[in-house]
Order: structure tokens, then sequence, then C-alpha cells
């Protein structure tokens, strides 16, 4: 199967590797499953991953610069929400590539 268009240019590229780097961090898909759950506090969140604060300020602004998340202001408290489209998009996107996978092992294992 080929990729439509012509290739991707060596900016785009790296576009693209810095995006899925954003992702590739544990800490960072979990705030997004917790934020995909509705919006969150950092106290909230603190108490749902267990990570410190700092460490949550960090992962969160990472996933901001990347659009995957947003704030808004509610008094003195920073309320986080996940880019709910988006997320849920990679997020199942992932989950039938790993679906097929696991799939194609299992007739392989039957076969045998």
């Amino acid at each position: 199967m080929a990729c439509p268009g012509p290739p991707p240019s060596p900016q785009l590229l790296e576009e693209f590797s810095q995006f899925f780097r954003i992702l590739s961090e544990p800490a960072r898909l979990q705030l997004l499953c917790q934020l995909k759950q509705g919006p969150m506090d950092v106290a909230s969140l603190i108490e749902a991953t267990g990570f410190s604060q700092s460490h949550i300020s960090r992962q969160l602004g990472q996933l901001q610069r990347a659009t995957l998340v947003r704030c808004e202001r509610d008094g003195v408290r920073t309320i986080w929400h996940a880019d709910s489209d988006l997320v849920d998009d990679l997020c199942n996107l992932v989950q039938k590539r790993l679906r097929q996978r696991l799939e194609a092992q299992l007739q392989q294992l039957k076969a045998v």
C-alpha cells in the first residue's frame, strides 16, 4: 500500500518525528488517558497518577505545545482538557493496530 501524494519534505518528517516523540513518553500518555476521562486540575492529576506537581507541569507543557491538551482558568485553579477528538482518534488507531498484531500472532500459534 503506497502513501498518497508526494513524499513528505524533510521538514515535515521532522515535525512528524517531534509529534511522535511527545507521544513516546509513558507519563504523557498516562496524563492523556486521565484527561480523556474528563477535565482535571493538577491536584486531581497528582492524586490519579502519583506523579509530582513539577513532573505533571512539565509533561502538560509538552502536551500543550503539541496542542494535545489545553487549559482554562477556574478562579485560582487551572483545568486541563484533552483534545478529545484527536486523542480518541490516536488511541483508536493504536488499539486497532495492536489488536491486528495480536490476532496475527494468535493465528500463527494456532497453526503450530
